[in-house]
């Protein structure tokens, strides 16, 4: 019988969930300073050469999930790559914001890190399974998304307002989710896609405060 035969994976151990965590955030710090550094690196590129390194993260993310149960030194060093792929591809975008209101800049990141370190512990934290809520969530970004190539051709009053505080909500879900699936995941090398997950959170919860910090500017 199936029931007879199936391996389970064992249950970590408080020691190992808490390595886990310290291994995820600290990939998620790291690839937050090569993400700076290439914002810093590419802040005099064009949009389209953005868009060009934007493009090239996405496929080191691909080939992160691709290799991730393979080789956990080839994840975290595709890992790494994205962050800085990012951050070039960003970085046409945060050197307008840096160069009209440079303050502005500095108030997303902080709000960004109260807003992650908030909604991170809560779903560390809660026994309630968030994946119901997560699916939810994820469908409600396909449409935000879809909103905002819509509002690219259509005029739409305060599309820009109504794009950031929708998509705050959002990442405010996946971000409780993802940090939740930290706490509950029983694979020790899951820590570089985690890490990916959490990271990716931080970059949108950042350039949508980025945009709605920005708004009236």
């Amino acid at each position: 019988m199936e029931s007879s035969t199936a391996v389970t994976q064992p249950s970590l151990t408080r020691d190992e969930t808490g390595t886990l965590l310290g291994q995820t955030m600290g990939l998620v710090a790291v690839t937050a300073g090569l993400f700076a550094l290439g914002a810093y690196l590419g802040r005099d590129l064009s949009y389209g050469w953005g868009w060009v390194f934007y493009i090239a993260s996405f496929a080191c993310l691909i080939g992160l999930n691709v290799v991730a149960q393979r080789s956990e030194g080839a994840a975290i060093g595709l890992l790494f790559g994205f962050g800085v792929l990012i951050g070039l591809g960003t970085a046409p975008t945060i050197a307008y914001y840096a160069s009209t209101n440079p303050k502005i800049v500095w108030q997303a990141g902080g709000a960004t890190a109260l807003f992650i370190a908030g909604f991170g512990a809560a779903g560390y934290a809660t026994r309630r399974d968030l994946a119901p809520l997560a699916r939810a969530a994820f469908w409600a970004l396909i449409a935000l998304i879809i909103f905002g190539i819509v509002a690219i051709f259509v005029q739409i009053p305060n599309s820009q307002l109504i794009y950031a505080i929708a998509g705050l909500a959002i990442f405010a879900v996946l971000t409780a989710f993802d940090f939740q699936r930290l706490r509950r995941t029983q694979d020790i090398r899951a820590a570089p896609l985690l890490a990916a997950s959490i990271f990716l959170d931080i970059l949108n919860v950042f350039l949508l405060l980025l945009s709605l910090f920005g708004r009236n500017d």
